[in-house]
């Protein structure tokens, strides 16, 4: 559905609260239309974002292990490196 959001389940460390919002924040975009809120859509984004974060995280607490980490790094991780790797 949405080529940017990323496997979470997987990842070593496990996926941060800001990984999982960021990607409930992407899929509330993608399914809404919306990609900057307005004082008429910014409420209910926001209520979206929060339902999906907690779904997400439940969801992630009770998958079993995955047996190889997923395929990318979501991207405040890869952003996160760069940072590091520019820093040294």
């Amino acid at each position: 559905m949405c080529r940017n959001i990323t496997t979470l389940r997987g990842l070593d460390p496990g996926a941060t609260p800001e990984e999982i919002e960021a990607a409930a924040r992407q899929y509330v975009r993608k399914v809404s239309g919306v990609q900057s809120t307005s004082a008429a859509t910014a409420d209910a984004f926001e209520r979206a974002v929060a339902v999906i974060t907690e779904a997400t995280t439940q969801l992630l607490a009770e998958l079993p292990p995955r047996k190889q980490p997923p395929p990318t790094l979501p991207p405040l991780r890869r952003i996160a490196i760069k940072k590091a790797a520019a820093a040294t």
